[in-house]
C-alpha cells in the first residue's frame, strides 16, 4: 500500500485512505499545483503484473476521459510510478447512493425523480459515446453534500468499437442490478444499463433489491423468471405513474423496455404530474402474442459458464466478482496453519472485534431519537443530549393524533442514522388547525413538492401547470394557489404550482443588414432575457463596415432562438483591413451602401475607410425607401476610390411623395385604372358591374393626399341602374 505523506508524481500528496477493495485502493490526496484534493486510485501491489488487470484499470482510465458530464466523475490524470498504476479523479466528499438510501429512506418522490434524472443524463451521454457502464449500483453512484449524482467505476465499461471484447459473453457486474440478457449470458446493451437503473428507482421507492437469494446464481433465475414485485406492497401511496416507470424500464423482454436512457428520463419529468398520478398501470406487450411452452430452469440446469464461479456479492461490496474469484483460488491454495497459530489469530481477533465495538460507542454517527409527542423543549433536550443540533425554527402541520404544541416528527426521520451535530427540524402539530402556507414562488418545483410533503400533503394533492415565462427560469415556480400566509388543510386542500417552462423561442433580427452596433444589438438581446455569457464577438476586418458594426450573425437572422439555452455569435468589423489599400496609390475599394445603409451608416463606414466627409455629397430624392436609406451611391460598389481626389454622391431617400386622389367619379373601369396607374397609385376593384357600369365612389376620397403606391378602391353602378347615364 502507497505510504501516507508521500508525493505522488511530485505533485499529489497523499494524505490519506479512502478506501480499498479486491482490484485497487483510493487515496485522498491533495493537487500541490492546482491547490484542489482529488482522489488518487492505485492498483494494487499484487495485481502490479496481472497485464488482465492493469488493461481493465487503463480502460477506466480511457472510458472516463470521454466523458465530460456534471453527473460523473472526472479523471484528470493517469500515470505510472515505480511501477505503480494510478488514476487522479475528481474527490467527491460525500457518500454512495446505497448508503444515503440506507440512512434516508423513505426518500420523497421528488428527490427520487431529481436523482433518477441526474443519473439518466450520465448514462444517456455515456451511450451517446458508445460506452456501456454494465455494472450500474448504488454503490458506483456517488452523491455530494450538495446533492448533485456522480457515477464512477467505469473499469468494465465496454466501448462497442472495441471489437474484441464485444464479441464475449463474460458476464460482469452485480448480479442484483443484472439483466435478464445478462443473466443468460448474452452481450450488455444500453438497454442492460436501463435495466439497472430500472433496479436502482426500484431499491430507492422501497429501501430494498427486488430480487434477492442465497447465491448468483437463484438471484440470476430470478431475474428472468419471477415477475417484477410491486413497490406499493411497501408504499400504498406511490403513484401509479412513478411505478410505471419501474416496470417499463425492468421489462424481462428488451423489446418493451426503454429504447433509451433519455426515453425513461423524459417519461420520468412529468411522473409527479397531476394528469399522470393515477394512469392506468403498465403492460409489455412483446409477450402478448401465441403462448409458448418454455422449459423450467432449474438451479441444477446448466447455466452460461460466466456463472461458474460467480458468488453472492455482497450488498456493500464494491469490486468485480472475477477479481476476487482471483483472491479465493489464491487463498485456497495456501496450507492451512498448525491449531496454535489459529488460536492466537481467534485471540487477537476477538481483542480487535472488542476495541472496534468499544471505539463504535464514541462513533461520529447517531440514530435520531425519538420525540414524537414530546413537547418542543423535551424534544430539544434529547437531541441535543444525543450530540445533535436543533434549528432554531420549526415547522407547523396538522395531526389528529398528537396533541397541539406537541411534535409530530423530525426532519431527518426519527430512528435515521446522521452524523453527530446534524442539524434536525421539528415538526409540531397544530392540531387539527390550518396551517398558513409558506411561498413557494422562485424555488425549484420539486423542492416545493418535497417541502409541501412534509407538512402531510400527498403529492396526489399538488396539481402542477407548467407555462412559458421569460423571465422566471425553468422548473421554477412562478405562482401557486394558495398563496402565501393563506391558511390550509394538508389533509384535504389541493395546492397549484405553475412552474415555468422558461422563454419561448425567440426570432433574431438581421443586425447585419439593419446597421446595429455591436453595443446596440446585445442591448436587445439583453432586453430578451439573454445573458452576456451567451454572446460571443468575433472582431474581424472590413473595409466596408464601419468599425464595431455587425457584418454577420450566427444563428442567422429569422431562426428560432431560445433565450435561457441559445447561443449567438456576432461577428464585427473592426476597420479597414490596412493590407486593402494601397500606400503607393492611396486608393480603397468602395462598398455597397444602397437600399442597406442609412446616410449616418454609409458615412460611418466611408470614413472609417480614410474618406472625408467633404468628398461625400448628398442627394435627397423622394423613393418607396424609407427616409433617410441610402437609395444608389456613385461611384459604385467594387469602385477604386481615390483618397485624395476622390468624390462620392449618395442619393438619399426623403420617404415616399404623397399625391392627391384623382376625381374618377363617372369613369368607366378602364379610364379609372388608367388615371390611378399615371398617379403612382394602385387601381382595386370594388361593388358594382364594373364591365358595365360606372364608378359611383372611391375610397381613399377624391383629393385625399396619399403616399405613392397606395391601394384606391374603386366601386361601380350596376348595368341596369337608372343614373348609370354617364352624366355623373
Amino acid at each position: 500500500m502507497i505510504e501516507i505523506g508521500r508525493k505522488l508524481n511530485g505533485r499529489y500528496h497523499i494524505i490519506g485512505n479512502i478506501g480499498s477493495g479486491g482490484m485497487a485502493n483510493v487515496f485522498l490526496a491533495h493537487d500541490l499545483i492546482l491547490d484542489r484534493d482529488v482522489a488518487v486510485k492505485v492498483l494494487r501491489f499484487d495485481f502490479q503484473n496481472d497485464q488482465a488487470a492493469i488493461r481493465r484499470f487503463q480502460r477506466e482510465a480511457l472510458a472516463a476521459t470521454e466523458l465530460v458530464h456534471p453527473n460523473i466523475v472526472s479523471v484528470y490524470d493517469v500515470g505510472e510510478e515505480d511501477g505503480m498504476q494510478y488514476l487522479v479523479m475528481e474527490y467527491v466528499k460525500g457518500m454512495d447512493l446505497k448508503r444515503f438510501i440506507q440512512t434516508q429512506y423513505p426518500i420523497p418522490y421528488a428527490k427520487i425523480v431529481d436523482i433518477m434524472e441526474q443519473i439518466l443524463s450520465a448514462v444517456s451521454l455515456a451511450h451517446e459515446h458508445r460506452i456501456i457502464h454494465r455494472d450500474l449500483k448504488p454503490q458506483n453512484i456517488l452523491m455530494d453534500e450538495s446533492g448533485v449524482v456522480k457515477i464512477t467505476d467505469f473499469g468494465i465499461a465496454i466501448a462497442l468499437t472495441e471489437t474484441s471484447i464485444t464479441q464475449t459473453n463474460t458476464m460482469l457486474g452485480s448480479v442484483h442490478y443484472l439483466s435478464p440478457e445478462q443473466a443468460r449470458g448474452s452481450m450488455a446493451t444500453n438497454q442492460s444499463d436501463v435495466y439497472a437503473v430500472g433496479i436502482i428507482l426500484y431499491e430507492m421507492l422501497t429501501g430494498n433489491v427486488p430480487f434477492d437469494g442465497e447465491s448468483a446464481v437463484t438471484i440470476a433465475l430470478k431475474h428472468f423468471q419471477e415477475e417484477m414485485p410491486s413497490v406499493k406492497t411497501f408504499d400504498p401511496n406511490i403513484p401509479q405513474s412513478l411505478e410505471n416507470v419501474v416496470l417499463h424500464a425492468t421489462a424481462k423482454d428488451p423489446a418493451d423496455r426503454y429504447k433509451t436512457a433519455e426515453e425513461m428520463s423524459r417519461d420520468l419529468y412529468t411522473v409527479l404530474a397531476a394528469n399522470r398520478l393515477n394512469e392506468p398501470k403498465w403492460q409489455p406487450t412483446g409477450l402478448m402474442g401465441e403462448t409458448k411452452i418454455l422449459t423450467p430452469i432449474t438451479d441444477e440446469m446448466a447455466m452460461p459458464s460466466s456463472f461458474n464461479s460467480m458468488e453472492t456479492p455482497s450488498e456493500d461490496r464494491n469490486e468485480h466478482e472475477e477479481i476476487e474469484q482471483q483472491e479465493a483460488a489464491k487463498k485456497k491454495k495456501k496450507k492451512k496453519k498448525p491449531l496454535i497459530i489459529f488460536i492466537i489469530l481467534l485471540v487477537l481477533a476477538l481483542l480487535i472485534g472488542g476495541g472496534l465495538y468499544l471505539a463504535g460507542q464514541g462513533s461520529s454517527e447517531v440514530k435520531i431519537p425519538n420525540v414524537k409527542d414530546k413537547t418542543e423543549a423535551e424534544a430539544r433536550k434529547i437531541l441535543e443530549d444525543a450530540g445533535l443540533k436543533v434549528k432554531d425554527e420549526t415547522k407547523e402541520i396538522p395531526d389528529e393524533s398528537i396533541d397541539e404544541g406537541k411534535v409530530v416528527k423530525t426532519d431527518p426521520a426519527i430512528d435515521s442514522t446522521v452524523k453527530k451535530n446534524r442539524e434536525v427540524e421539528l415538526y409540531i402539530s397544530s392540531g387539527n388547525k390550518k396551517i398558513k402556507l409558506d411561498d413557494y414562488t422562485g424555488e425549484d418545483y420539486k423542492d416545493a413538492i418535497e417541502a409541501l410533503g412534509k407538512l402531510g400533503f400527498k403529492e396526489s394533492q399538488i396539481k402542477i401547470t407548467k407555462e412559458t415565462d421569460s423571465k422566471v427560469d425553468e422548473n421554477k415556480v412562478i405562482s401557486q394557489t394558495p398563496e402565501k400566509g393563506e391558511e390550509v388543510d394538508p389533509k384535504a386542500d389541493e395546492i397549484t404550482l405553475v412552474v415555468s417552462e422558461g422563454p419561448d423561442d425567440i426570432y433574431l433580427a438581421d443586425y447585419a443588414s439593419l446597421g446595429y452596433s455591436y453595443n446596440n444589438a446585445v442591448t436587445e438581446l439583453l432586453s430578451y432575457g439573454i445573458k452576456e455569457s451567451q454572446i460571443t464577438r468575433v472582431d474581424k476586418p472590413s473595409d466596408t463596415v464601419a468599425k464595431d458594426l455587425v457584418i454577420a450573425q450566427n444563428p442567422a437572422a429569422g431562426n428560432p432562438f431560445n433565450p435561457k439555452k441559445g447561443k449567438i455569435t456576432l461577428t464585427v468589423s473592426s476597420g479597414p483591413d490596412k493590407t486593402t489599400a494601397s500606400s503607393e496609390s492611396n486608393t480603397v475599394v468602395l462598398g455597397s451602401y444602397a437600399e442597406n445603409y442609412t446616410y449616418q451608416n454609409a458615412v460611418n463606414a466611408l470614413t472609417n475607410l480614410g474618406i472625408k466627409e467633404n468628398q461625400i455629397s448628398r442627394v435627397d430624392e423622394a423613393s418607396d425607401l424609407p427616409k433617410d436609406t441610402v437609395i444608389s451611391q456613385d461611384p459604385g460598389a467594387g469602385a477604386t476610390f481615390d483618397l485624395k481626389n476622390g468624390k462620392i454622391t449618395l442619393k438619399v431617400s426623403t420617404g415616399p411623395s404623397n399625391v392627391s386622389v384623382p376625381n374618377l367619379i363617372g369613369l368607366s373601369s378602364a379610364e379609372a385604372k388608367s388615371q390611378l396607374e399615371g398617379s403612382g397609385l394602385k387601381y382595386v376593384e370594388g361593388s358594382g358591374d364594373a364591365s358595365k357600369g360606372k364608378v359611383t365612389s372611391i375610397s381613399p376620397s377624391v383629393g385625399d393626399s396619399v403616399a405613392k403606391g397606395t391601394s384606391i378602391t374603386v366601386n361601380f353602378s350596376n348595368a341596369t341602374d337608372p343614373t348609370n347615364d354617364g352624366n355623373n
